[in-house]
C-alpha cells in the first residue's frame, strides 16, 4: 500500500501577501495583487502591468551577506521554506537530514540576474565585471541547494522545470519521492521571480499577456468572454509533505492530505494548448485514478485557469471531458485572477490555497467574471468566494510545451 503523505506546514510569498494568513485573507475577499510594473521601467512596454511582491524584506529570512549571492528567485524560495519549516515545527537533525528532502523548481530561473550581468558585460567589455556568483544565481536548481544548505536537510535534493506546471510537477514529485521510501520528508514547492524587461518583451512578443484597457486590477479575467491574455507575477510557495507516521510521530500539525498525482503531454504545440483538451483530460483522469477515486468525489478544481483566450476553452472542455455532465455542479475557480501567473511557482501556491479551501471551507472566487462565454459555460465562482463543505479537491496546472500536471488533495480526517 502507498504511504499516506500530509502536509505539516506551508509558506507563501505572494503579490497578495506574505506569510500564512494575509495572502488568503485577501484571496477570499477578492483582493486583486496586480498593479504597474514598478521593478523596471515599462513605458516602452505594451504590457505595463504585473502582480509584483510587494514589502518583501529579505532580512527578514536571509543574511544580507548571503542575500547578495541569490537571485530574487531563491530569495523567495529561502522565505517561503523558512515560514513553511516553521509553521511545520520540523526540526532538522544529524539523525533524520539524511531523510528529509528539498525540491522546488522555478520555470525560468534567474533571469533578472542573467539580464543584470549581460548587460554589464556588453556595456564594458570587461570579464572581469561579471561577478563569480553569477552562475550560482542563475541555474534554476539553486532555490533548492540553498534551502537544503540552510536547513540542514541532506536527502534528494532536486530541481525540476516544466515552465507553468513546475510547482505543480515538484510536490507531484516530491509525493513519489516519500511513497517511493526514498525519504520521510520533502520540503518542495515552486519558485519565480520572472518580471524583468526581457521577460515581458518576450512574453509580449508573443502576445500571451494581457491588454490593459483601464484599471490593471481588471486586466486577469480567466473565462471571462472579454479576457485578452495572462498578467505576469512572481512569487513563490513551499510545503513541507511527510508521511502521516512521521508527522504523527512527531506530534506534528497537519493542514490536509496528498491522494493523487497525474501528469501527461500534449504533444500538439510548444505554447498553444490542445484543442479539445484531450492532454490536459488524460493528466486529470490519472490523478484521479492515482487518488484512487471517482470523478463525483471532487468537490472543487483549483483552475490551471490563466485568461488567456485558448487556455480557458481548452481546460473547459478537458473538465467536461472528464466530468462529463457532472463538471456542471463543480466550482471552478482560478486564483490568477488576483495574482496574475505566478509561472514556476504557480503550481505551488495555488494546491496551498487548494488546501486551504479544504481546512476552512470556504472556495476564492473568480473575480472580474462579467461576460459569460458560450465556450466557457461552467460555475467558475463568480465574484464572491463560497462556502462549501469540501473533502476532495484538484489544483490543475498546465505549461508550455504541452505538459500538465494534476494534484488531488483531500480534507485531512486521520
Amino acid at each position: 500500500m502507498k504511504k499516506r503523505v500530509v502536509i505539516t506546514g506551508y509558506g507563501l510569498v505572494t503579490p497578495l501577501g506574505i506569510g500564512s494568513k494575509e495572502p488568503w485573507e485577501n484571496l477570499i475577499n477578492g483582493k486583486s495583487g496586480i498593479d504597474y510594473i514598478t521593478r523596471f521601467d515599462a513605458t516602452t512596454m505594451k504590457s505595463k502591468i504585473a502582480g509584483e511582491v510587494r514589502d518583501f524584506n529579505e532580512r527578514d529570512f536571509i543574511d544580507p551577506k548571503e542575500a547578495k549571492r541569490m537571485d530574487l528567485f531563491t530569495k523567495f524560495a529561502m522565505a517561503a521554506a523558512k515560514l513553511a519549516l516553521e509553521m511545520s515545527g520540523l526540526e532538522i537533525t544529524e539523525e533524520n537530514a539524511p531523510r528529509v528532502g528539498v525540491l522546488v523548481g522555478a520555470g525560468l530561473g534567474g533571469l533578472e540576474t542573467f539580464e543584470r550581468f549581460h548587460k554589464r558585460l556588453l556595456q564594458t567589455n570587461n570579464p572581469r565585471k561579471v561577478s563569480p556568483f553569477f552562475i550560482p544565481m542563475l541555474i534554476s536548481n539553486m532555490a533548492s541547494g540553498q534551502i537544503a544548505i540552510r536547513s540542514g536537510a541532506k536527502g534528494p535534493s532536486i530541481s525540476i522545470s516544466t515552465a507553468c506546471a513546475t510547482g505543480a510537477h515538484s510536490i507531484g514529485y516530491a509525493l513519489r519521492t516519500i511513497q517511493y521510501g526514498d525519504a520521510d520528508v520533502m520540503i518542495t514547492g515552486g519558485s519565480e521571480a520572472a518580471i524583468s524587461a526581457i521577460s515581458v518583451s518576450g512574453f509580449d512578443a508573443m502576445r500571451a499577456l494581457a491588454e490593459l484597457k483601464d484599471d490593471p486590477k481588471k486586466a486577469s479575467r480567466p473565462f471571462d468572454r472579454e479576457r485578452t491574455g495572462f498578467v505576469i507575477a512572481e512569487g513563490c510557495g513551499v510545503v513541507v509533505l511527510e508521511t502521516l507516521e512521521h508527522a504523527k510521530k512527531r506530534g506534528a500539525p497537519i493542514y490536509g492530505e496528498i491522494v493523487g498525482f497525474g501528469q501527461s503531454a500534449d504533444a500538439y504545440h510548444i505554447a498553444a494548448p490542445s484543442p479539445n483538451g484531450e492532454g490536459p483530460s488524460r493528466c486529470m483522469a490519472s490523478a484521479l485514478k492515482d487518488a484512487g477515486i471517482t470523478p463525483e468525489d471532487i468537490d472543487y478544481i483549483n483552475a490551471h485557469g490563466t485568461s488567456t483566450p485558448l487556455n480557458d476553452i481548452a481546460e473547459t472542455k478537458a473538465i467536461k471531458n472528464v466530468f462529463g455532465d457532472y463538471a456542471y455542479k463543480i466550482p471552478v475557480s482560478s486564483n490568477k485572477s488576483m495574482m496574475g501567473h505566478l509561472l514556476g511557482a504557480a503550481g505551488a501556491v495555488e494546491s496551498i490555497f487548494t488546501i486551504l479551501s479544504l481546512k476552512e471551507g470556504i472556495i476564492p472566487p473568480t473575480i472580474n467574471y462579467e461576460h459569460p462565454d458560450p465556450e466557457c459555460d461552467l460555475d467558475y465562482v463568480p465574484n464572491e468566494a463560497r462556502k462549501a463543505d469540501i473533502k476532495y479537491a484538484m489544483s490543475n496546472s498546465f505549461g508550455f510545451g504541452g505538459t500538465n500536471a494534476s494534484l488531488v488533495f483531500k480534507r485531512f480526517e486521520g
